[in-house]
């Protein structure tokens, strides 16, 4: 298990944009933070630093000053040792912050955005559902890969703290820092070692707790000592790109055959129900991340056919963070994405949990061809069929409309 990010928090003004003193403050926790975890044993891969909605705090109605803006910040916030910047999310009530985020990306190198698709009254809106699909379809040109979708997801429901990107932002009174761990590896070791469901969980658990107890204490200290609030782990299962480290191997360890085939969901069903027996201080999403991009075992499935986007979207119904880094045929239309869009929003709405879109269309590629990314952190797959159409009738409106939770009972 490796820390992916030591994600920090604070929010940006109209008056300062990113107050220096706070971050010079956040940059020396960082420092004192990889040295600590590096100390106890942990690979910190990452620093990356989060911002509230840029709505909030950039000049939306001067495009040419928020650009240079955002550049004036990315400098800063590189120049004090972070990675990646997020500047949190395009938000329905300010419909022409989507508009400027194509542009955003066509000027830095290091910055993350997203787009709610859900409003501040818990209202699905079709207008930020087709302007989230349209930016994925801009930016999908940017680069002759598609690439620059790996900076852009559309969120539902996600919650502010969140420490994985592109996803996290800010929202909360001062500042605070959150790990993200790239831990699918645990979940390999247990059930492999497991002789039964009931010994596999047990041993998962307890794998969690044990790793979540060490980085709690020092994330305890640390803010104790900055005045930076500890906000917690996401140790959702991230993989890496190896079989050994990949989530997909940790499913067919409890028996399926292959991801995507009946059984998988009642594998995520079972690892998800693991995390949320375990005992530890929780923020972001705790779930099953299945990014077919980032996982050795995932893009394989997708390549022999036996995985599909219905397939993630329905393993999202009992654990997952959504879908995550699915390459798609670079003729999609927005349209067609925009339907995509609009179930992860319902399935978020309907079960009350966090989902996320982050759709990879690759120009001049068709399903079923080969990617051919050269990213350390990607593996190659094949272009994924999207079953959609234009919405049309009540889904083709300007409307906003909220779906209740199922009760209880």
């Amino acid at each position: 298990m490796i820390i992916r990010s030591i994600t920090t928090f604070l929010n940006g003004s109209r008056i300062d944009g990113l107050p220096l003193e706070q971050v010079k403050i956040l940059t020396n926790l960082v420092r004192s933070a990889k040295k600590r975890y590096e100390e106890a044993g942990y690979e910190v891969q990452t620093s990356r630093l989060a911002t509230n909605s840029f709505s909030e705090f950039l000049p939306l109605g001067e495009p040419t000053h928020c650009v240079k803006r955002v550049q004036g910040i990315e400098e800063m916030v590189l120049s004090e040792g972070y990675d990646y910047l997020s500047l949190g999310p395009a938000v329905p009530e300010m419909p022409e912050s989507y508009v400027l985020i194509p542009e955003i990306f066509r000027n830095t190198e290091s910055v993350f955005l997203t787009g709610k698709m859900i409003n501040k009254k818990c209202e699905i809106s079709l207008p930020a559902v087709r302007a989230c699909a349209k930016i994925i379809t801009d930016i999908s040109t940017h680069e002759t890969n598609g690439f620059q979708n790996l900076y852009f997801s559309a969120l539902a429901n996600v919650p502010a703290g969140t420490p994985f990107f592109p996803s996290a932002y800010w929202d909360g009174d001062g500042t605070g820092f959150a790990l993200a761990l790239e831990a699918a590896d645990l979940a390999v070791e247990a059930f492999s070692q497991a002789k039964t469901l009931q010994e596999a969980r047990k041993l998962y658990i307890e794998r969690l707790e044990f790793e979540a107890g060490k980085l709690e204490n020092i994330g305890e200290l640390l803010g104790n000592e900055y005045g930076v609030a500890f906000l917690g782990l996401d140790l959702t299962p991230a993989p890496f790109v190896s079989v050994e480290r990949s989530v997909g191997t940790a499913l067919e360890k409890l028996g399926v055959r292959s991801v995507g085939l009946h059984g998988s969901l009642a594998a995520a069903a079972f690892l998800m129900d693991a995390i949320d027996r375990a005992d530890y201080k929780k923020i972001g999403f705790n779930g099953l991340m299945l990014p077919i991009l980032e996982d050795a075992v995932l893009a394989k499935r997708v390549e022999e056919g036996s995985l599909t986007v219905k397939d993630l979207l329905l393993m999202s119904s009992v654990c997952g963070t959504g879908l995550d880094t699915v390459p798609l045929s670079g003729d999609v239309t927005e349209d067609q994405i925009a339907s995509v869009l609009l179930d992860v929003a319902s399935l978020s709405s309907r079960l009350q949990k966090p989902l996320t879109a982050r759709l990879m269309p690759i120009p001049g590629k068709f399903a079923g061809e080969k990617t051919t990314f050269d990213f350390p952190f990607f593996v190659n797959s094949c272009v994924m069929s999207l079953e959609g159409e234009p919405l049309q009738g009540f889904f083709d409106s300007e409307e906003t409309f909220n779906i209740q939770p199922r009760r209880k009972g």
